[in-house]
């Protein structure tokens, strides 16, 4: 799983340098994709959620970054800020699936193109993260 993050880490920097934007970390490009994602606006407890970070200062801090470099924009809603994508942060995400499309998707052949066969994946992932979890609320409580 380490290899696995490390080597989908290295891909979304570079994808998203070869889509034109250099500066961002790999938690900049997750939080920009999500709030990009469905069109719909999203709020920071939300982000953390679906991202499953307990720490919602760094993706807080990618927020902020995001915000500064006119990705993305926050409107105050009561007394939670709502986060949804700018036509530049739109224009980003595009270009980064642009490149992934030109650069990953025709090395994905046979099985690993499979629908059925990444969906088993993805189970065994969701399955392996609450493990995880479990292990992990197990162990704070040592």
């Amino acid at each position: 799983m380490i290899v696995a993050y490390n080597a989908f880490s290295r891909w979304i920097t570079r994808c998203m340098a070869g889509a034109g934007e250099a500066d961002l970390a790999v938690n900049d490009i997750l939080v920009l994709h999500h709030v990009h994602h469905r069109g719909r606006s999203k709020k920071l407890a939300d982000i953390c959620f679906t991202l499953n970070y307990e720490d919602s200062h760094v993706i807080n801090y990618c927020l902020k970054k995001l915000v500064t470099m006119k990705f993305i924009r926050g409107e105050k809603i009561g007394k939670e800020v709502f986060y949804t994508s700018t036509p530049e942060g739109a224009a980003l995400v595009e270009r980064f699936r642009d490149v992934r499309n030109r650069c990953l998707l025709p090395s994905m052949a046979g099985e690993v193109a499979d629908g059925e066969v990444l969906s088993a994946i993805a189970r065994q992932l969701r399955t392996l993260s609450g493990l995880y979890d479990q292990a992990a609320r197990a162990a704070s409580s040592l």
